[in-house]
Order: C-alpha cells, then structure tokens, then sequence
C-alpha cells in the first residue's frame, strides 16, 4: 500500500504561513520575471484564473477583486518542503520525493488503521509548520495520486465526491462498488499518466471516465499509444508496475537557464550571468556527484520584441577531463560566450547546459603532457558549498559573477516579493563574544526591497 502526501496551493500556503493576513486572500505566485501565475489560492481559482496565466492579463483584479501577487521565493519553498517532507516520512518506513510538494509513502506491512495515521500526520504537519495538506492512499502509484485528487476536490467543492474522503481518501478500504463509483464520477483526464492529447483521443475512442480507462484492455492501450498508458490500465487495476524509487536517479544533463529582468547589451554583463548559471549547474553537479564532460551555452534576444533585431546563438565545447569545477566549468562557458556573443543587441535570455555526465567515482586519465592540466579542488569547491548552503547562495562566489548582487544588470524582477525580517534596535554591548543585539520580539513583512530599506530606517530613527 502506497500513500501519496501533497501540499495543497504549495507556493501561496508557504506564503500564508509568514503572512497570516493572506489566508482569506486570493493569493498567486508569479514566476521569474514576474511573467505569469504559476501557483493559485483556491480563493484565486474561484476568480477564473487559470495555471500560467499571464501577469498583465490578471493585473485588473488586483483592485477589481483584492487579488495578491507575489514574487516566486523559491529558497523559501525549498526550505518548507524539506520541513514538510521530514514529517511526511514519519507515516511509513520508506518515502520517495516525486516533487517538491509531493512524496510517495511505503505503507507495506504498517499495521492498524491507516487512514487514522494518516490524520495525526496531516495534523502534525499543519501544526507545525502551518502547510495544509491532503493523503491519498492506493495499492498503486496511480492509485494513490488518484486518491490524493479525490481528497482534494472531496474538500474544496463539497458534492464532487462522497464528504468521508476529504482530505484523506483510502482507496484501498473501499468495497468495489465504492471504487467503480469515484471511477465513475472521476474524468479519464483526471487520471495521473494521462495527458490533454492522450485524452482527447481516448473520448473520441469512448473512453470518458476512469472506470472506462480501467475496463480497458492493456494489450489494446499499448497498440494504439504506448506502454505507458498500459501501464495506467494496470496500475488502475490494482497492479503495480511504476517502481518505487527511495532515491532519485541521477540526471543526464543539468541546465541553469533564466530570462533577464531587463535587456542586457554588454558582454561583461553577460559574462556576470554566464558565470552566476555555470555556478548554480557546477553545484547541482556536485550535490548528484557526476563530473561533466561537455558543455553548451547560449544567448538569444527576446522573439516577443519584434521590433528589435532577432539573433539567438548557442556553441559546446569538449572539456580535456571531466570535472565538477565551477571555475573550470566557468572559464569554458565564457570562452563559449566570447564566440558567440555579438554586439548591437538586447539580449534577453541566456544560459548554461553540462552534458556527458558521468558518475564522480569514474576517471578517465590522460597522459601528462600538457603543463596547463586542470588542478584537482575537490576539498575546495566542497567547503565553498558548505559556506554558500549555511550563509545563504552566492555567500562565495567566482570574482567573473561580479558584486552587484541582486542590484546586477541582469538579475530577474522580484517587484512583488515579500520579504520578512527580524528587526534590531541597536547594538547591546561588547563582550567577549563580539557585538550584541537586542532584538524586537515581532516580525515584519515588505513587499518591495526599497519599502524594506524606507521602513527600517524609520523603525531605526534613521
């Protein structure tokens, strides 16, 4: 028995935690660049947005309807899924993280009422860490998602489904009548594994429910579209055949790409984030423990100007030997960059592919012949991830990603993020441990860095 946990809204309920006043709120999380929702409250569904629904389309409702859009702060969320994952992991003995609001739970062999452990867990992660969340349990992987779906819409539109199944829903405790009719009632769209294309041709077929789905013949799904529907039709019927994974497989390639909050002509400017990308993918890397035998980087204006002139350019180089580097991997990106970069255009997006990954443990020597071999910094690039994972990213950095921080010339928009604080009164004294702080005992939220710099200086008598 599997059980599937999902934080519900994920981005707006790590938002509402640090913002209590938000929770009666129609809430979205904006992504880089501040270009279209990418997470929605149930409050802002309600109004008819939809998933990626463009910013500036959706801006009327901030005064029409007292929507809130905020800046996607993805450290923050980073941070709260690690929170909710440790005690999502408490309800069984062997857990896979399928994203960053979602993990798939091993429930073999667990004894007593499952549904009742799952409750004690939802609560203990609404209680301690304010994430509201929702379980579906199931004999299989596509089971569980489909009871985790049918627990969220149990709750957030009453009559959808039967009430008992809000929030945690066991299929698994459910007599074959009771699964025939939530297969019934649930649309063959709604099934995990099953796309808007795939859909839309299996209702031409007359396949228009998930009973329908399940009542097909896997040997017919794999003829007319792949073995992954087969797979499906299986797992609907109580088969498991999507393996569990404790652990996620390495990547094949790793890629840091980002659009520029502002249009970006110079090549030192480029060579900045060019630097900052192969920087973030070298640390990837590390974290999976591969070395990258190749690597591509591009530059491209923005297609949506059209009345700029249009370039767009990427190039890969080999590298002698494979490393995990930042500085290596930074010297061979900027070369790429030198060739292909030309002057007299706004270029809009840029960024950094490692390709040929292979695992740390496998080296491939060479002779040496050549004076100029890359040196061996494993120690050094693991204490520069130690000091950049305790104090913050970019703590330490390459000199070539400049020290403009968040103020650089390429840096995404953030217009909207909500930045909380701790906020001190003055200095305390000298001691033998250095300088003290008397600190407020509140916590206050800004919308924008510069409200943040205003406020805190009058809050300072500055």
């Amino acid at each position: 028995m599997l059980a599937l946990v999902d934080g519900n809204n994920f981005y707006c309920s790590c938002e509402r935690v640090f913002q209590p006043w938000l929770k009666t709120r129609p809430v979205v999380v904006l992504s880089n660049n501040d270009g279209c929702a990418i997470a929605r409250s149930d409050e802002a569904k309600a109004l008819g947005i939809k998933m990626g629904a463009p910013w500036f389309k959706i801006r009327h409702l901030e005064e029409e309807a007292g929507l809130v859009a905020l800046s996607a702060n993805f450290a923050l969320y980073g941070d709260m899924s690690d929170r909710m994952m440790t005690l999502a992991a408490g309800l069984g003995h062997m857990q896979e993280v399928y994203s960053i609001d979602e993990s798939f739970i091993d429930l073999s062999g667990i004894p007593g009422d499952l549904v009742r452990r799952a409750r004690i867990i939802r609560r203990r992660i609404h209680q301690w860490i304010g994430i509201p969340t929702c379980i579906g349990i199931g004999p299989t992987k596509t089971l569980a998602k489909l009871a985790n779906a049918i627990a969220k819409s149990a709750e957030r539109k009453p009559g959808s489904y039967p009430a008992h199944h809000a929030q945690i829903c066991h299929l698994g405790a459910c007599t074959p009548e009771e699964l025939q009719a939530l297969l019934q009632t649930t649309e063959v769209g709604d099934v995990w594994g099953v796309g808007r294309k795939i859909g839309v041709q299996l209702r031409a077929q007359g396949v228009h429910t998930a009973l329908d789905l399940q009542r097909m013949n896997p040997a017919a799904a794999k003829a007319g579209w792949s073995v992954v529907l087969e797979k499906t039709v299986r797992e609907l019927n109580g088969a498991p055949c999507i393996e569990f994974e404790d652990e996620p497989p390495a990547k094949q390639q790793i890629a840091c790409t980002r659009s520029f909050g502002h249009p970006v002509t110079e090549l030192h400017d480029l060579q900045e984030a060019i630097t900052e990308f192969a920087c973030r993918a070298a640390e990837k890397l590390r974290k999976q423990r591969s070395h990258t035998g190749h690597i591509m980087a591009f530059i491209r204006t923005s297609p949506f100007r059209e009345k700029d002139p249009q370039y767009s350019r990427s190039a890969s180089i080999p590298l002698p030997c494979p490393t995990s580097d930042s500085a290596h991997i930074t010297q061979a990106a900027n070369a790429i960059l030198k060739h292909i970069y030309r002057p007299g255009f706004k270029y809009a997006k840029a960024g950094v592919m490692l390709m040929d990954l292979q695992p740390a443990t496998r080296q491939q020597l060479t002779l040496d012949l050549d004076t100029d071999m890359p040196e061996n910094r494993v120690r050094l690039m693991q204490a520069m991830d130690e000091v950049n994972q305790r104090y913050g990213r970019g703590t330490l950095s390459l000199a070539s990603a400049g020290t403009a921080g968040r103020y650089r010339a390429w840096s995404m928009k953030h217009e909207a993020r909500a930045l909380v604080v701790e906020v001190y009164d003055g200095l305390g004294g000298v001691g033998g441990g250095g300088v003290t702080k008397k600190k407020r005992t509140r916590r206050c939220v800004f919308k924008t860095i510069q409200t943040l710099e205003i406020k805190c200086g009058r809050m300072l008598g500055q």
